[in-house]
């Protein structure tokens, strides 16, 4: 008895580890986030005659949509709260703007001051004045639609079935250009991704003998990231940003 226990546990340890050697989730490196699609075509555009010095504020989640933790009473945010620092990223990958720091603003402040502090003590040149934008860019994530499409399909015979499910959000995206000098609003544009989330099951539900009942389940759900969708609807902001610019003769490209 002591014998089959034994060999029953050897194969039961073995079996778990090779489902978990199988079966997402894997341990993996950090890495580079690649270029997406949206990110692509915004570096194909064509060539500005000049970098225009562009800064941005805030461009925060305005939806005020939250999440249930899972495993917690607490709520988390839906959408990711660094859209600020995307939009940044974005605009320093584009030769048509160069954004200059306002986010962390009175965190230079306070370095020039130490700065100048030692400069003086030294008897060396003053620090060159900070660079001026002449246009904001304001806006943010304006909109955040749960469950704007469901769906699935299933099939069950003798105990044995599979389904999918499915399920389509929605994230929707502001942006505009503000004239420095005179706080005219120059472009203004609006882009919208939707969010996938999809599930599937299999199942196998049997007796295969009297009193021998075969039971064995399987399935993945994958979620489409909300940073991603967050971001490539920034870069796609972005390039319409840039080619409304283009045909209202807001700024102009380089010709070829």
């Amino acid at each position: 008895m002591r014998s089959f226990l034994a060999v029953i546990g050897a194969i039961t340890l073995t079996g778990c580890q090779s489902i978990t050697n199988t079966i997402p989730p894997y341990q993996e490196q950090a890495n580079v986030i690649e270029i997406s699609d949206t990110l692509s075509e915004l570096k194909s555009l064509p060539s500005p005659v000049g970098q225009i010095p562009v800064s941005v504020y805030s461009f925060r989640d305005q939806t005020g949509q939250y999440k249930p933790s899972s495993g917690a009473s607490s709520f988390s945010t839906a959408v990711t709260q660094g859209a600020t620092s995307i939009l940044v990223q974005t605009l320093s990958q584009t030769d048509w703007f160069l954004p200059v720091e306002r986010e962390g603003l009175q965190n230079i402040l306070t370095e020039r001051k130490i700065v100048r502090a030692a400069n003086e003590e030294n008897n060396l040149p003053e620090l060159p004045p900070l660079t001026t934008a002449r246009i904001i860019l304001e806006g943010g994530i304006i909109s955040y639609d749960t469950n704007i499409r469901t769906g699935g399909m299933g099939a069950e015979y003798f105990g044995v079935g599979a389904s999918e499910l499915f399920r389509e959000d929605q994230i929707s995206i502001y942006m505009r250009a503000v004239d420095v000098r005179t706080g005219q609003v120059l472009v203004s544009v609006s882009t919208s991704k939707k969010v996938l989330s999809q599930e599937v099951r299999a199942g196998l539900f049997r007796y295969v003998s009297f009193r021998r009942l075969l039971e064995a389940e399987a399935g993945y759900t994958t979620n489409e990231p909300m940073f991603e969708c967050v971001k490539q609807s920034i870069e796609k902001a972005v390039s319409e940003l840039i080619l409304e610019g283009i045909n209202k003769g807001v700024w102009r490209a380089r010709e070829a």
